[in-house]
């Protein structure tokens, strides 16, 4: 699919001082990362996403839930970052300063070279003890194979059960990630706003807080979204399709 990306759009990109890309579960779709609520299948077919991803769920059942997770972490494993993720990176090198701050919680940004993207929502790959003084835990790859229960480890430094390191139903967003991204959103020149659907909140409010401190806010997705009316310009195609087209004519 050709995408026509207005010739300006490049010459205001390339003239930013700081331009923050704010991806959405949209743009992982399309290296075939399916969302949480849509990553059931096979052996666990019969549950509730939403039933997994709960402190309670982890509490109650930890070697169910640490499986689930370790199914979806190998999927991530498999997939590959598309052009989105390597055009995003690259207009970190085209305006440096750029900060990427993403919703979902794979590590394919990172694999296409962007430098410490915000994650929001944490990450598959940035696993935690469960300790009051929670701290980073590093987990040895595992292979689930179908998928099933699968014990998690314990925390070398306390013994403490090791959980995955995403924000799960009724948790708080991490401090410090969302003070990042507030801090980047409140002072850069242009936000892009690439595959989400603008309705999970607090994330949500990140174009919002944008737009109001004068960045010029530009959508890149194939769907009308409720970010429409806050956007200067709303771009119809996928991160893979409109984002190398972006860069080109920037460059």
């Amino acid at each position: 699919m050709q995408i026509d990306v207005p010739a300006t759009l490049g010459a205001t990109l390339r003239g930013a001082r700081r331009v923050v890309v704010f991806t959405g579960a949209g743009m992982s779709a399309e290296s075939g990362v399916p969302t949480f609520r849509d990553d059931l299948t096979g052996l666990w077919s019969r549950f509730d996403a939403e039933r997994l991803a709960t402190p309670e769920a982890f509490h109650a059942d930890p070697d169910l839930v640490w499986g689930w997770y370790e199914w979806r972490r190998a999927r991530v494993r498999r997939a590959e970052p598309n052009p989105g993720h390597l055009a995003t990176a690259e207009i970190e090198t085209l305006v440096p300063g750029s900060v990427v701050i993403t919703q979902n919680v794979d590590d394919l940004h990172e694999r296409a070279g962007s430098r410490a993207p915000i994650h929001l929502h944490g990450s598959l790959f940035a696993p935690r003890c469960i300790g009051e003084d929670a701290h980073p835990a590093d987990v040895p790859d595992t292979d689930p194979g179908d998928g099933g229960r699968i014990p998690p480890p314990r925390c070398t430094h306390c013994g403490a059960l090791v959980r995955p390191g995403v924000v799960w139903f009724g948790e708080q967003l991490p401090i410090a990630a969302l003070n990042a991204a507030v801090e980047a959103a409140s002072s850069c020149d242009v936000l892009l706003t690439v595959g989400t659907s603008g309705v999970v909140y607090p994330a949500a409010e990140i174009p919002r807080i944008a737009m109001l401190s004068g960045a010029m806010v530009i959508q890149v997705n194939p769907e009308p979204t409720p970010l429409d009316r806050i956007c200067a310009v709303n771009l119809r195609g996928t991160a893979a399709q409109v984002l190398p087209a972006l860069i080109a004519s920037a460059r």
